[in-house]
């Protein structure tokens, strides 16, 4: 039974292995284009689980911190994304952040963040969701790892269509400086020119 905090399901491939992986532990961590999601570890409440694409890590320090300092790595601060968030949309509570837009890391909390069993997804990464059992909600990662969180799936798809809101919005603004740019540097008579490096920001653009 969960405890308030999240079960991690096998992938179909390894439900029949019966080998279980060895879980990396590391004292510090920052978010990056594989992070999937920060979970606070089961065991330690003062340690998190991160799902990347490829592997799981035990990270010695609480989700809140590796939020909070992968905003700094990235020249921001956790209130600064979160003031940002407040005034692109005017959400309050339990806000996603764009921890790097320039990288598309938007990632949103299944709680408030102050609370200990507060999880974060990237937005990037969720496949699919659906009910559970004890009004909780299973999601489905883009690499098919599954993950039972702690929060109703009205909730869940709350903080998904804000977060997909706060990713439109921030997108569209950048793109808007890239053309304000290519046209201080590829000015009237290089119009060819100009919708070359359009269509690279399009395309750039379906990848984040």
């Amino acid at each position: 039974m969960l405890d308030c905090l999240w079960e991690l399901l096998p992938k179909k491939s390894e439900r029949c292995s019966g080998v279980s992986k060895k879980i990396n532990r590391v004292e510090d961590y920052t978010i990056n284009r594989f992070t999937m999601a920060v979970l606070p570890d089961s065991s330690n409440k003062m340690f998190s689980e991160v799902l990347e694409i490829e592997e799981n890590l035990v990270v010695e320090k609480r989700p809140m911190e590796l939020i909070s300092g992968s905003c700094s790595y990235y020249g921001s601060s956790y209130m600064g994304r979160k003031d940002g968030t407040r005034d692109v949309m005017g959400v309050t509570h339990k806000p996603p952040i764009a921890i790097d837009p320039t990288n598309s890391l938007y990632f949103f909390p299944t709680t408030s963040s102050t609370r200990p069993q507060c999880a974060w997804l990237s937005h990037s990464y969720v496949k699919s969701y659906s009910e559970a059992e004890h009004d909780n909600t299973k999601v489905t990662f883009t690499n098919d790892k599954e993950v039972i969180l702690c929060i109703s799936i009205g909730s869940f798809e709350n903080q998904l269509f804000r977060t997909a809101q706060l990713r439109t919005i921030m997108s569209s603004r950048i793109e808007q400086e890239q053309k304000k740019m290519n046209m201080l540097l590829f000015p009237k008579g290089q119009g060819e020119v100009n919708t070359f490096y359009e269509q690279i920001i399009r395309e750039l653009n379906r990848y984040n």
